[in-house]
């Protein structure tokens, strides 16, 4: 069984979500998708999440692409969670290109491009008008 995972917020799911998740599970037999926690969110990435983690995980794990939904706790887990999970491909959008190249030690790495027309920081622009 070939195994993938991919990471992010997921806060305020919209179809680029539902896209990237999709063709995340094209790589593989199980996703895995490990979803960043208020407290990384807030104390890491300085970022508010509109939905609590638990809302976000509910709404994730509800998508039929998605095997397993994780937390995201540090950016440092990425290692150890390739490792645990026997992670064949990590996958994720193209914004972050080369940015994860240092896990090509351990598994192939993936990016894949965004859905252009959407994102959550354009919805959240879009609602402040």
């Amino acid at each position: 069984m070939k195994r993938v995972i991919t990471y992010g917020t997921f806060d305020l799911l919209h179809y680029g979500h539902v896209n990237l998740l999709r063709r995340a599970k094209e790589y593989g037999d199980y996703l895995i998708v490990a979803i960043s926690t208020d407290e990384f969110n807030w104390n890491m990435k300085h970022k508010k999440c509109y939905f609590s983690y638990e809302q976000r995980k509910q709404l994730v794990e509800s998508i039929r692409y998605v095997d397993l939904v994780i937390p995201e706790e540090s950016w440092e887990q990425k290692i150890s969670d390739v490792k645990e999970f026997r992670i064949d491909t990590f996958v994720i959008g193209n914004d972050w290109e080369g940015k994860f190249d240092f896990l090509k030690e351990y598994c192939d790495v993936v990016y894949l491009p965004r859905t252009p027309e959407i994102s959550t920081t354009q919805i959240k622009q879009e609602l402040k008008k």
